[in-house]
């Protein structure tokens, strides 16, 4: 990384001016974008540095510099360079000057009238996650065509704003803009993640209707999107009626089954790929590999991951080490995959200690878990929460305080659980033990028949669970109410009798919720399926698809 004293020892060597960068807004004076620097020998090579001046100073907040390299801008004549008003923009909004930020937004506005330039400006604004600047601009523009639209649709997307990416896209339709399969494709992507069935079957019924033309892009996305709105059944119709000519599509359908715990299933769909002459990627391999994880399935796994270098010469990237040792790690054989760590021919990630840590949490081992630990460069909110739990379940109070004093001297916060379901088209979320919703009376009234209930038919709250040295009272009433529980129970309040119930959950499930749900399915007579962070479980009749392994 280049020093940010070397880049503007770069910059100094530009034309001088006096200009400030607050007097480029002056309406009484008019800005030529043709200066006669514009054509000087500095050309892109002084863009770019300057773009590489603009993002150091971004980092390191240093809005001085930024400000003399805003006048440097000007002056060149950059002032209206997508690259560049995105960096000016997101510099300064890091800086806490907004005002200033939105002075580069209007100076760009008013003068860019080319439309191919505008969406570029959209495009890079998304990129530096300047998602409200960036709907500004696209709100006061004149003309928007539909790479205007797709690119707010997909810049919400990739800024995890998935409720504004699929708000845009119905303001698309309300503005009579044709969506195509550039739109489509991040549609459907909102939908698996949002994981709303309803708006799923509705785009895709769009897309039917409006004849957009499945390639395997969409195909894997429909896929995908079904898979992950708990509908499986539709995503292997999608893959039995499609073109399966491209290897996007089977590693849809492979992952699709592995969320699902249908390792078999996944197994099945990878022994077709040769019949159908359409070899494995080593995206494939992680699918397949995912798939043994969470079902436990071991040797197999260890076939696949020797398969895939042996026979089809992929070597393993960290991707495939992270889902090995989560798979031996959940079965707990914890030395090996430490040893496989251990003998990687790269240096393994973050990601990897970490399910080497949750490992030695669920199995009580405290010395190894300690060397994850100290593996991890940056430690996060879940790698503190996973060694304190790990501490707390060995009953050693005193590590598990030391390591929530860390998280408070850093100021590290725990992830708040939440979880969401999709009713009459609409998104109802739920925080563990919130008081927040209108009907909360209602929610915890009906909590406590179904808790009364669910203890006749055998059930026991997992107090052990409750990582805090309180009392069993104490314990058992944090658990009544994770937020899974009121999800749950406020369908059951809005739906008939036997309807079936779809849960969204942004962390792992925990056992007490496992176990209370899976005795609820069957006091109720209804399916209800959970869609965790890991995968999904389908309960019914006092059973859970994933057979208590997750």
């Amino acid at each position: 990384m280049i020093k940010l004293t070397h880049l503007l020892t770069v910059t100094n060597k530009l034309p001088h001016s006096s200009e400030s960068c607050y007097s480029i807004w002056n309406p009484n004076r008019s800005l030529s974008l043709s200066s006669p620097f514009h054509s000087h020998c500095y050309s892109l090579t002084d863009h770019r540095v300057l773009h590489r001046v603009l993002e150091q100073c971004r980092v390191s907040r240093d809005s001085k510099t930024a400000a003399k390299t805003h006048a440097r801008v000007v002056v060149l004549g950059y002032a209206t360079y997508p690259s560049l008003v995105s960096s000016l923009v997101s510099t300064y909004a890091n800086c806490h000057l907004p005002h200033i930020a939105n002075h580069v937004v209007h100076h760009a506005f008013t003068h860019v009238s080319n439309l191919f330039n505008m969406n570029l400006i959209l495009e890079r604004l998304m990129k530096v996650g300047q998602c409200d600047v960036a709907k500004k601009v696209f709100v006061k523009m004149p003309v928007r065509d539909v790479v205007s639209w797709n690119t707010m649709i997909g810049g919400y997307l990739k800024n995890s704003r998935v409720v504004d990416a699929l708000s845009i896209f119905r303001g698309m339709l309300n503005a009579k803009v044709e969506p195509d399969g550039f739109t489509f494709a991040s549609v459907v992507t909102a939908c698996a993640r949002l994981g709303a069935l309803a708006n799923a079957k509705w785009v895709h019924t769009l897309m039917v209707e409006k004849r957009i033309e499945l390639n395997y892009i969409l195909s894997a996305a429909l896929i995908d999107m079904y898979a992950k709105c708990g509908r499986i059944d539709v995503s292997k119709c999608v893959f039995e009626d499609g073109v399966r000519d491209h290897v996007s599509v089977w590693n849809a359908m492979i992952n699709g089954l592995a969320i699902h715990g249908l390792a078999l299933d996944a197994a099945a769909v990878f022994s077709r790929m040769e019949m159908e002459n359409v070899s494995p990627d080593s995206v494939t391999f992680i699918g397949i590999l995912i798939a043994c994880s969470h079902c436990g399935l071991v040797e197999e796994g260890r076939k696949y991951f020797d398969m895939m270098q042996n026979q089809f010469l992929i070597q393993p990237q960290l991707e495939h080490y992270g889902t090995m040792v989560d798979l031996l790690g959940r079965s707990g054989l914890l030395d090996d995959a430490y040893d496989m760590i251990k003998a990687m021919p790269i240096e393994p990630d973050v990601v990897i200690w970490r399910a080497l840590l949750s490992a030695c949490r669920n199995h009580r081992k405290k010395e190894l878990g300690e060397v994850a630990i100290a593996n991890i460069s940056r430690l996060e909110s879940g790698d503190f929460v996973l060694l304190s739990n790990m501490y707390c379940s060995l009953k050693n109070w005193d590590s598990a305080e030391r390591v929530r004093q860390m998280m408070k001297k850093g100021g590290v916060h725990k992830k708040q659980g939440k979880s969401w379901i999709e009713l009459g088209g609409s998104i109802h979320q739920f925080k563990a033990a919130n008081h927040s919703h209108a009907e909360m009376k209602a929610i915890y009234r009906v909590l406590e028949g179904l808790n009364q209930r669910a203890k006749l038919e055998g059930f026991a709250p997992m107090t052990e669970l409750v990582l805090m040295d309180v009392s069993e009272e104490e314990k058992e009433e944090n658990l009544n109410f994770h937020s899974e529980k009121l999800a749950l129970v406020y369908a059951v309040l809005k739906t008939s009798p036997g309807t079936k119930i779809r849960i969204f959950k942004n962390l792992r499930i925990c056992q007490d919720c496992h176990n209370w749900i899976k005795i609820v399915s069957r006091i109720l007579n209804r399916e209800i399926i959970v869609r965790d962070r890991i995968r999904f479980h389908q309960f019914e009749g006092g059973f859970c698809s994933c057979r208590d392994y997750w």
